[in-house]
C-alpha cells in the first residue's frame, strides 16, 4: 500500500472515530428541551431527538464505529508506520532486532497518540462544550449509519440487555435529564460548602426542596380560629364576621359540612344586606385532606383558582389555610 493511501486511510479512520465520539458524548450531555425548541424548524434537531429517545442503540452504534476504527488503525496504520521507521532505526546503528522493537514501540505510540488525542479527546471536549450544536450537526449522518447497521446493533444491544437484566438492573433507552429532590439537596449542600452558593440562598433552596415532605397539617396557621357563619346567615352576618376577625373570606357551615366560602368583596355592592342570604354570593370551597403534601395543595389551588383551602382530618373540619399561610413556607424570612 502506497504512503499516500495509508495517510488517506488513516485520516479517514481518525475522522470517523472523532465523529462517533462526538455523537456519543453530545447525546449524553445534551439538554433535551433545547432540542425540542429547535425541532419545529430543523430536521436535524428532530433527528437528534429521535437518537436521544433510543440512546442504547445509538451508543452501541458509536461504540461499534469506534472499535472498527481502532482495529483499522491497528491493522493498516501501525504496520505501515512500523515498516517506515525500521530502516530509520537501523541507520542509527542499532542492531536489526533492536531497530525492529524500537520501531514497533514508536509506531504504537504514534498511532495511539493520533487516535487518542485527535480521534477521541478533542471531539469529546468539543461535544461536551457544545452538545446541542454537535448533536444537531451530526444527527442526520448518524441516522443514516443507524439505518444500515440497525439489525446488527439491535442484536448486540439485546445481548447486552440480557446480561444487564441477569445482574438485576433494568436497561433504559433514554437518558434521564432530571434530578430527584435528594440529589438536588446534596448538590445545594455541596455548593454551599464549596463557597459557590451564598448561605442565605442555599438555605432558601434547601427549604424549598424540603417542601415535598411538608403537608397541610404541618402549617402552624391550621390551629388558628375559623371565621365562619352558619348556613342560613345573611350577608350582614358575613360582613360582621369579617369586621370581628379581619378575614376577607368567611366559611358558610352546615354543621361540620362546608357549604362554601364567601369573599366579603362580593358583598360590598349589595343592598339590604340583612335580607340577602349568604348563599347568594357563596363560592365552592376547595377541600383537601390534612395529609396533602404542600406542593400538591399549591397545584390544586392554582388549577381551581382558590385562595383558601378547607382542610379536613377524615370527616372532621381541621381548619383553613390561605395562600398567605403558604407563602412564608415558599419564601421564608432571611
Amino acid at each position: 500500500m502506497s504512503a499516500a493511501l495509508v495517510v488517506a486511510v488513516t485520516a479517514s479512520l481518525i475522522v470517523l472515530s472523532a465523529f462517533f465520539v462526538a455523537v456519543e458524548f453530545s447525546l449524553m450531555a445534551v439538554r433535551r428541551h433545547r432540542l425540542e425548541q429547535a425541532a419545529a424548524g430543523s430536521r436535524a434537531a428532530r433527528s437528534a431527538l429521535r437518537s436521544g429517545s433510543e440512546l442504547t442503540i445509538v451508543l452501541a452504534g458509536a461504540q461499534l464505529g469506534i472499535t472498527v476504527c481502532t482495529l483499522g488503525l491497528g491493522a493498516i496504520t501501525k504496520p505501515a508506520v512500523h515498516h517506515a521507521l525500521t530502516p530509520v532505526m537501523q541507520r542509527t546503528g542499532l542492531p536489526e532486532s533492536t531497530s525492529n522493537v524500537v520501531a514497533f514501540i514508536l509506531a504504537l505510540f504514534v498511532v495511539t497518540f493520533l487516535h487518542l488525542v485527535i480521534g477521541e479527546m478533542a471531539p469529546k471536549s468539543w461535544a461536551i462544550a457544545h452538545p446541542e450544536l454537535v448533536a444537531t450537526v451530526f444527527a442526520i449522518p448518524m441516522r443514516a449509519y443507524l439505518y444500515v447497521t440497525r439489525p446488527m446493533l439491535t442484536a448486540l444491544n439485546s445481548s447486552a440487555n440480557r446480561i444487564v437484566r441477569a445482574l438485576g438492573v433494568e436497561p433504559v433507552n433514554e437518558l434521564s435529564t432530571t434530578r430527584d429532590p435528594a440529589a438536588l439537596a446534596a448538590l445545594v449542600e455541596h455548593s454551599a460548602r464549596a463557597g459557590a452558593l451564598e448561605g442565605p440562598y442555599a438555605a432558601s433552596l434547601s427549604h424549598a426542596l424540603m417542601l415535598r415532605e411538608t403537608t397541610l397539617g404541618d402549617l402552624p396557621s391550621l390551629d388558628a380560629p375559623i371565621t365562619s357563619v352558619p348556613l342560613g346567615s345573611s350577608v350582614a352576618d358575613v360582613q360582621a364576621a369579617t369586621m370581628r376577625s379581619g378575614h376577607l373570606r368567611v366559611l358558610v357551615l352546615d354543621g361540620d359540612r362546608v357549604s362554601g366560602v364567601v369573599h366579603v368583596r362580593d358583598t360590598l355592592a349589595l343592598t339590604d344586606i340583612a335580607e340577602v342570604p349568604a348563599t347568594a354570593v357563596v363560592r365552592p370551597a376547595l377541600e383537601l385532606d390534612v395529609a396533602t403534601p404542600l406542593p400538591n395543595a399549591i397545584t390544586a389551588m392554582r388549577e381551581s383558582g382558590a385562595q383558601i383551602v378547607v382542610v379536613r382530618r377524615g370527616y372532621h373540619l381541621a381548619g383553613v389555610v390561605t395562600i398567605d399561610d403558604i407563602l412564608p413556607q415558599l419564601l421564608p424570612a432571611p
